[in-house]
């Protein structure tokens, strides 16, 4: 659980960076330009990847050893 909260730490500062970037533009650029929007949009996305952090579960044991280990008897996937 601590890397998940490591990584989301980690990316509440790149949004913070990303704010304050997207103000700096938009001071510069107008509120209205591409450069504006875009800046925003960046923003955006990074605040959309911290909640899909927040809400993926860590893996369990099975599904760890599965990573390691696709060809195991265990980790075979069928199809109806």
């Amino acid at each position: 659980m601590t890397n998940i909260t490591e990584k989301v730490n980690d990316i509440q500062e790149k949004i913070q960076d990303e704010i304050e970037q997207a103000r700096a533009v938009c001071d510069v650029s107008g509120g209205n330009s591409a450069e504006c929007a875009a800046a925003w949009d960046a923003v955006e996305e990074l605040q959309a990847e911290a909640s899909h952090q927040r809400q993926s579960k860590p893996k369990n044991s099975l599904e760890k050893y599965c990573d390691a280990n696709p060809e195991a008897d265990e980790c075979r996937l069928y199809e109806d």
